[in-house]
């Protein structure tokens, strides 16, 4: 068996971390994995919201969840450490954990806001790969796949910290490719829009005409951001590394980076 930095086929003893997923994208990305035979750990900050996600994964055998704020080092190294416990090894890491707490220019911002969102959409990415990769992928190899944002490809009114810590992330993912080829693949994936609980802001009670700005004229739901993940987690993408791939619905075909 191939190791799965070098693309292996997904097993029933291939095991994920997936960081924020007790709804929304998260929760999407590791109901696909754990469909396909793979066992997640996965975490969230509300704790009856991670354990209802996890009986909806199929419970004990299939997914566990550690309770915490992902950017907390911390939190980091008992979700690392309990993966390896329960499951006895991490093939997959999806850094999926954002935040968006403002709106308004970024010239207004407050910098120890903007300082909290790097350290939630950045840095929480870097320490859980470092965490993972120290842990098992360094020896075993592995794969791992980093939530951006279609805001990271220019500047979006109202969003620009957002954008900023995307477009940071999108480096972070090249620059750990580089890094931990051969045995470890490293990508992003760049939605628009998603139908879900942090985006619905952007959405609310005008569903039809935000979907009007994309060319396939729909909103994103989490099973098309899923897809996309669990692809770049399977041997289909064992060539790939490095790249960011955008799930926008053609937005950015008639310049809509939202």
């Amino acid at each position: 068996m191939t190791e799965p930095g070098r693309g292996a086929v997904s097993q029933p003893d291939r095991v994920a971390v997936v960081t924020a997923a007790s709804r929304g994208i998260g929760l999407g990305i590791a109901s696909a994995l754990v469909a396909r035979g793979d066992r997640v750990l996965i975490t969230g900050r509300n704790p009856e919201r991670l354990a209802a996600a996890v009986e909806q994964l199929g419970g004990a055998g299939r997914a566990v969840g550690v309770p915490g704020k992902a950017h907390y080092p911390e939190h980091q190294q008992a979700a690392v450490a309990r993966a390896l416990e329960e499951f006895g090894r991490i093939d997959y890491l999806v850094n999926n954990v954002g935040t968006s707490p403002v709106f308004g220019p970024l010239v207004e911002a407050s910098i120890e806001v903007v300082v909290k969102i790097l350290e939630i959409n950045l840095l929480a990415a870097l320490g859980w790969t470092q965490r993972v990769h120290a842990a098992w992928m360094a020896e075993h190899g592995g794969a791992v796949v980093n939530v951006s944002s279609a805001a990271s490809l220019g500047p979006v009114p109202g969003i620009g910290a957002y954008g900023l810590s995307k477009a940071a992330l999108n480096y972070l993912t090249r620059q750990l490719a580089m890094e931990l080829a051969p045995g470890v693949r490293v990508n992003a994936v760049a939605p628009a829009v998603v139908k879900t609980k942090f985006a619905e802001m952007l959405y609310a009670g005008r569903e039809e005409q935000v979907a009007a700005g994309y060319p396939l004229g729909r909103l994103g739901e989490p099973s098309d951001v899923a897809g996309a993940v669990a692809y770049l987690l399977s041997d289909a993408a064992s060539w790939v590394t490095g790249q960011t791939i955008v799930l926008d619905g053609g937005g950015t075909l008639v310049g809509n980076l939202a």
